[in-house]
């Protein structure tokens, strides 16, 4: 049987992202997502009338990805995440167990526009950053061959 566990979510930052470093001086960073969904009103029925139910998702970062956001993400900036669920437990001091189910983020695209948070407010930073090309979030290796998608480099033609 197959398996799929992929995420894709697109929100608005409910505070700034928290970025620490494990012992080891791995970049993690964390924050939280406000997600809207917007329902009924649609209707010119009577009585109709339009709620917004919004989700909130702990979305994690690791490494290089973790400094990006650490860096140019802030409270209310809107993002879209792609990624995986994943869950884990604890045992609080209390000694009750607690768990929990995150965002893994593989990428996250910063939409609309911002700056870095230490940047003057009309430095050349107001803009996206500009990290050439390439999505400088995209977890892929920069050193790999530019290949287009579906074509194959000669030496690795399968005949």
């Amino acid at each position: 049987m197959a398996n799929l566990n992929k995420v894709l979510l697109m929100g608005n930052l409910t505070r700034d992202p928290e970025l620490r470093y494990t012992p080891n001086g791995k970049a993690v960073a964390t924050f939280t997502l406000a997600i809207n969904r917007y329902t009924g009103g649609g209707s010119t029925a009577a009585g109709a009338e339009r709620r917004e139910d919004t989700c909130f998702v702990r979305i994690v970062c690791w490494e290089k990805l973790a400094e990006l956001c650490g860096q140019y993400l802030s409270k209310g900036r809107p993002v879209f995440v792609e990624g995986r669920l994943q869950s884990r437990s604890w045992q609080a001091p209390d000694g009750s167990k607690r768990s929990t189910m995150e965002v893994v983020a593989q990428t996250v695209q910063f939409l609309g526009a911002g700056r870095a948070k230490n940047a003057d407010p009309g430095s050349a930073a107001d803009a996206q950053p500009d990290f050439g090309a390439a999505d400088p979030l995209a977890t892929h290796d920069a050193d790999a061959p530019a290949v287009p998608y579906g074509a194959q480099p000669d030496e690795e033609v399968p005949f």
